[in-house]
């Protein structure tokens, strides 16, 4: 017997649902992430808790050739906005610009040895980089491992691992305990500074 379509509410002969592939997209009007779903948001942004709205009659087309692409432009967008919310839970000012200088692409794929442990977790949340001590419950050996980045720099020494691997330094020079200038004997290049933090980089050997 005709019966209503329960999404668009059209009249049809049979019980069914008529356009149950029509696909919705939508972003967010904060960090602009776009989804696509069978289904209408509801609710606030997943990344970032903005407000949500629909684009109306926007065809993705059904063409695979461009699949993968879009997939990977959305990628690249979703980390670049979800990297740019660290700054919002970095404490200072120098900590947010911390963290945005080692989110960028000429930073990807290093080991980062940090003085600060906040820092050291929040690079391995917010930047895509991997610290080698991170949060307590989250690091390997914890105690080991802060150890040993005690010694470095206290000392200079350090980790055979990390000499097959590219590095970047944090030093946190609050009261006078970070020295840059020994680290050059090893091989490492200033990068940048603010404040009291500097960042060195050493290529993998």
């Amino acid at each position: 017997m005709p019966s209503s379509c329960p999404k668009c509410r059209r009249v049809l002969e049979e019980d069914e649902i008529c356009c149950a592939q029509v696909r919705y997209t939508w972003r967010c009007k904060s960090c602009f992430k776009l989804t696509t779903g069978f289904a209408i948001p509801y609710g606030k942004c997943f990344m970032c808790g903005g407000e949500l709205e629909v684009i109306p009659q926007r065809d993705m087309g059904d063409s695979m050739r461009f699949q993968a692409i879009r997939d990977a432009v959305q990628f690249e967008l979703n980390s670049f906005h979800f990297y740019k919310l660290a700054r919002d839970h970095a404490k200072t000012p120098d900590q947010r610009a911390v963290l945005e200088r080692l989110a960028a692409p000429d930073m990807a794929r290093r080991l980062v040895l940090s003085q600060d442990p906040r820092l050291g977790y929040f690079v391995t949340v917010y930047t895509g980089l991997r610290a080698w001590r991170s949060h307590d419950f989250n690091t390997p050996f914890v105690a080991l491992r802060q150890a040993e980045l005690d010694r470095f720099f206290a000392t200079g020494q350090e980790v055979p691992e990390w000499q097959r691997r590219p590095l970047v330094v944090l030093l946190d020079d609050t009261g006078g305990r970070a020295d840059a200038g020994r680290f050059g004997s090893a091989g490492f290049s200033p990068v940048a500074t603010y404040g009291h933090y500097t960042i060195l980089e050493r290529p993998a050997s």
